[in-house]
């Protein structure tokens, strides 16, 4: 039997949750808690940040990284069909899904494609980003003739 989406839900925690805390639709606020989609694990090193992005139930093909700007996006897409007929070609069971989820991290703009080093293990992305410090300019310094 199929129950609403909003049985899932404690409506006991919403009695008792902190009076000033921002409020989530209570779907939204069941399916992160649920599905633990896109948890981030960040590690600093002296030379690199180490990122590990669980993404469960996805494939090397369904995610991409883009950098634009300074900004590291992740995204990951995924579609599921499960058709199943009866011998007479009436639905049995009929499913879909489609799941679409997207992350941004501030990398610097100095940081390059080239620079960063991803790996996708067992629905782990690990991102290996280099620390890079902007090089400070250094003035060229020009000088005046004085004639006399």
């Amino acid at each position: 039997m199929l129950v609403p989406s909003i049985f899932n839900h404690n409506f006991v925690d919403d009695m008792f949750d902190d009076f000033f805390t921002p409020r989530v639709p209570a779907t939204a606020r069941t399916q992160v808690n649920k599905t633990g989609l896109m948890n981030t694990d960040v590690k600093e090193y002296d030379d690199r940040y180490e990122l590990e992005i669980d993404l469960p139930g996805y494939k090397k093909e369904d995610v991409q990284a883009t950098l634009k700007d300074g900004y590291m996006t992740i995204t990951a897409q995924h579609e599921e069909n499960h058709d199943e007929k009866d011998d007479d070609g009436r639905y049995i069971r009929r499913e879909r899904y489609s799941g679409h989820c997207s992350r941004s991290f501030y990398v610097g703009e100095i940081v390059t494609e080239e620079d960063i080093q991803a790996k996708f293990v067992d629905g782990i992305l690990k991102i290996d980003i280099p620390k890079k410090e902007a090089k400070p300019e250094i003035e060229e310094r020009k000088t005046i003739s004085i004639q006399g």
